[in-house]
């Protein structure tokens, strides 16, 4: 996702295979936790390449054609911390408000071409966005707290797939899920 020519040149190759873009799910996310204190500025320059511009390539690789067939959903991932700031989270915090803004503001541009727009927000879910946090005392904390509520990526999908399939005039916005266990 970081690399704007390779995600553009994936998009282009499936449309000229199957003739048309109908979804682009823009999932890629970094999650490398740490106070600011700590200054990992490499870890904040990773996580805005990843979890800002390559949702902004991935929308820039598709909508040309979304626009052009006059239809498709772009869905973007943000994060439950896109609406809450976690102290030792703030810039991963930010990275996910980002997101909301972004697709937010592409919802209101994409109008007039009939494409729809989805943010989904998970809380937390068994994935290796912890294998990212380079600080051990915090990748300890949180794989422990993660590892009690977190719910099965299989929850996202079926997120994912709720929004995709419901009829053309509907547009799911913007969907936030957490683990019935997660407080934040």
């Amino acid at each position: 996702m970081t690399e704007r020519n390779q995600v553009k040149h994936l998009v282009d190759s499936a449309v000229r295979e199957f003739g048309r873009i109908d979804v682009m799910l823009n999932n890629a996310g970094l999650m490398p936790l740490a106070p600011l204190e700590r200054l990992k500025i490499d870890e904040w320059d990773r996580m805005i390449d990843v979890n800002i511009k390559g949702v902004l390539y991935g929308v820039a690789a598709a909508l040309p054609h979304m626009k052009t067939q006059k239809s498709g959903h772009i869905i973007n991932v943000s994060s439950v911390c896109g609406h809450v700031v976690d102290p030792g989270a703030t810039v991963y915090c930010a990275t996910k408000h980002a997101v909301r803004a972004l697709s937010e503001g592409l919802r209101k541009e994409v109008k007039p071409y009939n494409i729809r727009t989805t943010i989904i927000s998970p809380g937390a879910v068994s994935a290796e966005l912890l294998e990212h946090i380079s600080e051990k005392d915090i990748q300890a904390g949180t794989r422990e707290f993660v590892s009690k509520i977190a719910v099965s990526a299989d929850t996202f999908a079926r997120t994912v797939a709720f929004a995709v399939n419901e009829p053309d005039d509907v547009d799911i916005n913007e969907i936030l899920f957490r683990p019935t266990a997660q407080p934040v």
